[in-house]
């Protein structure tokens, strides 16, 4: 059955393995996250968790928004998610679950919001190759044919400029290197998506060990 939790990614840093080989880690900071709901066969078609991370201030929260955390006892959250095929009838509504869910060895799969870019040009948003920078070429930078001629319209699906960035991405199949249940804090092997401070979702590998 599929395990996770909610944690916010603190930075890169490096370990040292039992070899002397150097190991770059991501740090994610997972604090307790709170089972604010079932999903159940009979009620919603699918076996889900909803878990809550981190609290959100009173002034940005409605009154829906209280009323759901009320029943789990908790305070409303700020970042709330659904871990698909977990284990339900393993949780009680209002549940805490921390990092020790995970051991040093595990694949997980991670999700998160990638950094956004803003508004870039077709090599740096496609890795497009650029134009000849001299012998009077005006052509160096700038996105190149936009399709045949015939058609008097450009298809859709064409490689342009746009903003770029700010998607969810899911890295999978990675390795937790350590997990501190004091300090709630996981160690990935490699890099996630995000910038620091951002929510990430972690969640036990679809692909297997």
């Amino acid at each position: 059955m599929t395990k996770g939790i909610l944690g916010r990614k603190i930075g890169m840093t490096q370990l040292f393995s039992e070899n002397g080989e150097v190991v770059p880690v991501t740090v994610v900071q997972a604090e307790a996250n709170v089972v604010l709901q079932k999903r159940t066969l009979e009620n919603d078609g699918y076996e889900a968790l909803q878990i809550g991370f981190a609290d959100k201030k009173e002034s940005r929260t409605n009154k829906a928004e209280k009323g759901h955390a009320e029943k789990a006892g908790t305070a409303p959250k700020r970042y709330v998610r659904e871990i698909r095929g977990a284990e339900v009838d393993g949780y009680e509504v209002g549940q805490e679950i921390s990092v020790d869910i995970f051991g040093a060895g595990d694949k997980i799969d991670v999700t998160g919001t990638s950094k956004g870019k803003g508004f870039q040009g077709s090599i740096k948003r496609h890795n497009q190759q650029r134009g000849p920078k001299t012998h009077g070429s005006h052509f160096h930078r700038s996105t190149g044919s936009m399709g045949e001629m015939n058609s008097g319209r450009v298809f859709k699906g064409r490689q342009l400029p746009g903003q770029m960035g700010s998607e969810q991405v899911t890295v999978q199949n990675l390795e937790v290197v350590s997990v501190d249940a004091d300090k709630n804090l996981l160690l990935i092997k490699g890099n996630i998506p995000g910038p620091k401070k951002s929510c990430v979702k972690i969640t036990s590998t679809i692909k297997g060990n």
